[in-house]
């Protein structure tokens, strides 16, 4: 593979190509999210308690009028997610003429860190303060305030029974009927408690995947219902009055709808980050709400279009990612300030042979096993580190907890990485000298490099705010997704990138310089650089999920929530090589890669987590 100096004919055709799928992949995005115009999407914020804020979207379905009434669900995303990763349900909701709010959670996407260390216990996530304004307000009057729901997955879930419980709790109080009228709880069982329970006047529905990684923590160690105590307090707490169920029956209704006191269990056979986009577990909740609140009319629970969004936000996603490498180019090519930056193309020296081959080898899998055994370790050792961020305590120093331990894991790998490298070569007998490595970075090379990353950057997150201004839709594939940030993130990109930076330079020089070969194809070592950045991550995947297969829990349990925090991690580890080698192939340098990726990945990565940001 050589650098080709293409025309920059063909860099804007392609660049205009890559920008066209996106916008028309947004606005199909958008149709499905809309019902074809019949609903519609608006962002929305609302003050809360001591100076916080909930960033919300809400999906009015235009059948909803002051003369017509509709039914409304209050809709909240688990730990580390966003509004828009419940999208899937809140526009099938929307599509059955029930008016959907999906909430940020506090601390996370856009809405307010708060004041409370036990938000979803205490405050809902923000559910508390929403139900309390559609309940009382006259604003939405096409919302029937006696219909009112709640659901969530996973620590939304535990919002949606803990507000059904303090609503029931002042219900009673009150002597009126609770502002909740139904709540369904997905992905979280450890709540299920007689104190909590006996207080709900609600309607309950619960879905628990029946391959749920977290079952460690259920009392019976277990993911099965059918004679978890969590499940029989459940059913049993809405009848008093009759015998105690020693078993229930899955997917089958308890109780009744008017009294209030109707439960239904349903466990699907999914693991627990995929429950939200499992095409069973959407049909028991759409069918759920379509009973509770009594839907005539109205499409079948089996009936959905969501996963259509789901694949034409994977095409922008895809599309804006390809856009980065003809906009680079192009910026190289046409503005005189940066053609310093394209040097020649070193010769790709030829592949290792002998005593070489074996050390290049060797030390391509110590690479990957420290990665493997380093990880869990890293994160435990954060939270020692960050203690205001791991005690969900408001801190400007370092206040993402989940990243502050993949941040960690990656600036140790970087340093092993540059130190393996620096191995290798001398083991092979290559002098390590800045200059005929290519490192010899000027000052005025530093500069003009970080200057074109930035005009990429902001080119790149430009677009996407121009999609969401127009579309309302993000880039996205499930839970992998490219969501507008908050200003104040910017700042965060001061305290975290440098860390982050030694890991994706380390990864530029290696794959640019130790993984490429002469007589190799470009497509192989390519695969093979994306293999060795992934593979250490990967193999942690492989093995919580070959010991829950083999044994039904986890293989780390304390840290299981840093281990499902990989899926979205490792298809970016294993991306990161093919970016930095086009980009070393426009300018025969490895230092403009790894500058342009770390800051949209590390952007991407700061607006998809927890954030303890003070108010």
């Amino acid at each position: 593979m050589e650098q080709l100096p293409s025309p920059p004919s063909t860099g804007f055709k392609l660049l205009a190509l890559c920008v066209s799928i996106v916008l028309l992949a947004s606005a199909l995005a958008s149709q499905i999210q809309t019902s074809g115009g019949k609903v519609k999407v608006t962002g929305i914020s609302l003050p809360t308690q001591n100076g916080q804020w909930v960033a919300a979207d809400l999906f009015r379905p235009l059948s909803a009028t002051s003369t017509s009434p509709a039914p409304a669900v209050i809709v909240v995303p688990g730990f580390q997610r966003s509004k828009e990763t419940q999208a899937n349900i809140s526009l099938e909701l929307a599509r059955r003429g029930i008016v959907v709010i999906a909430i940020d959670p506090y601390a996370q996407g856009s809405s307010s860190s708060s004041l409370s260390t036990r938000s979803a216990t205490e405050e809902g996530y923000g559910m508390f303060a929403v139900v309390d304004y559609l309940a009382n307000t006259h604003n939405l009057n096409y919302i029937d305030k006696t219909r009112i729901g709640v659901t969530g997955h996973s620590a939304g879930g535990n919002a949606a029974l803990q507000a059904a419980s303090h609503f029931g709790a002042e219900a009673t109080q009150t002597s009126t009927p609770s502002k909740i009228h139904a709540a369904y709880i997905s992905g979280y069982v450890l709540s299920l408690k007689n104190k909590i329970l006996r207080e709900v006047r609600s309607n309950l529905g619960l879905s628990y995947g029946l391959y749920d990684e977290g079952a460690f923590r259920n009392e019976r160690k277990s993911a099965d219902l059918r004679q978890a105590p969590e499940a029989l307090r459940f059913v049993n707490s809405a009848q008093p009055n009759e015998p105690e169920l020693t078993s229930i029956e899955i997917d089958h209704d308890y109780g009744d709808v008017a009294t209030r006191n109707l439960r239904v269990v349903h466990n699907e056979p999914v693991l627990h980050p995929f429950q939200p986009y499992s095409l069973t577990a959407t049909t028991h909740q759409l069918d759920y709400f379509t009973k509770v609140f009594a839907l005539q009319n109205t499409l079948p629970g089996k009936h959905q279009v969501w996963f259509w969004k789901e694949i034409f936000s994977l095409c922008a996603l895809l599309a804006a990612f390809v856009a980065i490498f003809p906009l680079t180019r192009l910026l190289l090519q046409q503005i005189p300030y940066f053609h310093s930056l394209v040097r020649p193309i070193p010769p790709a020296p030829p592949s290792p042979t002998g005593w070489a081959r074996l050390t290049f080898w060797t030390l391509l899998i110590t690479g990957a096993l420290i990665a493997c055994f380093s990880y869990i370790p890293l994160t435990d050792l954060s939270q020692k580190l960050f203690v205001e961020a791991s005690g969900r305590q408001q801190t400007w120093f370092f206040p993402q907890r989940m990243n502050n331990g993949v941040m960690l894991w990656a600036f140790t790998n970087g340093l092993v990485g540059l130190a393996l490298f620096s191995i290798g070569h001398r083991l092979q007998g290559q002098s390590f000298h800045f200059s005929s490595l290519g490192l010899d970075f000027s000052i005025s090379e530093i500069i003009r490099s970080l200057l074109l990353a930035l005009l990429v950057f902001f080119s790149f997150f430009g677009l996407l705010f121009v999609v969401y201004t127009l579309f309302h839709v993000d880039y996205r594939f499930l839970f992998l997704g490219v969501r507008l940030f908050q200003p104040a993130l910017l700042l965060l990109m001061l305290v975290y990138a440098p860390f982050f930076f030694v890991f994706f330079f380390s990864n530029s020089l290696r794959a640019n310089r130790a993984l490429r070969f002469a007589e190799t194809p470009p497509w192989r070592s390519l695969l093979l650089a994306g293999v060795a950045n992934s593979l250490g991550l990967f193999l942690i995947l492989l093995a919580q999920y070959a010991t829950f297969a083999r044994t039904g829990t986890v293989r780390w349990t304390e840290g299981w929530l840093y281990v499902n925090l990989l899926f979205a991690v490792v298809p970016m580890m294993f991306v990161m090589p093919y970016f930095h080698r086009y980009i070393f192939l426009m300018t025969g340098r490895t230092l403009l890669g790894p500058l342009i990726t770390v800051l949209i990945f590390i952007m991407i990565l700061l607006s998809n987590t927890v954030c303890y940001f003070p108010i």
